[in-house]
């Protein structure tokens, strides 16, 4: 099972679900957590991790070759994201709006703009105690992040059978590289707080996902604190909330030591019972 845990908003709990859910699963079944928040992975700041593999990862991007170029300016009339342009006597690329879609290269009538290899991150494979964990993490100064989760998701299909639950930490927001990360997912948890905030972008994360067409789930952390928005907004659109994560300063000492929870919190470790239980039996 691929199970997806995001939020429409950074620091509603992601990590926190992603890795206590990992470990608490991880007593029972076979279990790979996957970092795909891969401009500021932090899963394993929470993890006793040994590294057991590490390797680059690279996009192609293409390389101006001037000895046959005509300065036909077709590569840019092809480019959709103005990573290819002709300037007087020269072709100039910018790497970090290339999406390695081929076009400019393969449609170029003299071959002057052969795709090269770029490092865009790493990617390591650790173990803990209990369950496999891997990391990606983007080369400072990239700007997509999509290319390399797409990696990152390939690496864990290959590596881990069908019968892992692979649970994926995923990018903050709507954006894209959030549909890359839930895009294949047998279910996603979608994380939220009790707070305006939390309600307006939990809202857009619910509309994206039914855009996509995911079955999805809520999960309200840092329960009892704010207000009933987001309760009487599932309620009204017969939205499962899966669990509450009960707002403990016991919960926020733990977490600001890098520590799990569930195993020292008794409320935690009943509601990710939940969780499971739900999708057990409803996935």
């Amino acid at each position: 099972m691929k199970i997806a845990i995001a939020s429409g908003k950074g620091g509603t709990g992601k990590t926190t679900l992603s890795t206590n859910l990992a470990s608490f699963l991880a007593k029972t079944y076979k279990v790979v957590l996957t970092d795909l928040d891969v401009e500021e992975p932090n899963s394993a700041l929470f993890l006793q991790t040994e590294l057991i593999h590490a390797e680059d990862k690279f996009k192609m991007i293409p390389e101006w070759n001037k000895t046959n170029c005509t300065l036909c300016g077709n590569c840019q009339d092809v480019c959709n994201y103005h990573a290819v342009i002709k300037i007087v006597d020269m072709i100039m690329v910018f790497p970090e709006l290339c999406h390695s879609c081929y076009a400019c290269s393969e449609l170029c009538p003299t071959n002057s703009l052969p795709m090269i290899k770029k490092k865009m991150g790493e990617l390591k494979h650790f173990k803990t105690d209990s369950f496999d964990f891997v990391e990606s993490r983007l080369t400072i100064g990239e700007e997509q992040a999509v290319p390399l989760i797409k990696q990152t998701l390939k690496f864990v299909d290959e590596r881990f059978d069908n019968n892992t639950y692979k649970i994926y930490d995923s990018p903050p927001g709507t954006s894209c590289p959030v549909i890359e990360a839930t895009k294949d997912a047998d279910f996603v948890i979608l994380i939220t707080e009790p707070t305006p905030f939390g309600f307006n972008d939990v809202v857009l994360a619910i509309e994206t996902m039914q855009e996509l067409k995911k079955d999805f789930g809520i999960v309200i952390n840092r329960y009892g604190l704010g207000n009933n928005d987001i309760e009487n907004y599932c309620d009204k659109n017969n939205i499962q909330i899966l669990a509450k994560i009960p707002n403990k300063r016991e919960i926020a000492e733990l977490y600001s030591k890098g520590e799990l929870l569930w195993d020292k919190i008794p409320e935690v470790k009943s509601e990710l019972g939940k969780i499971v239980s739900y999708l057990k039996s409803h996935v």
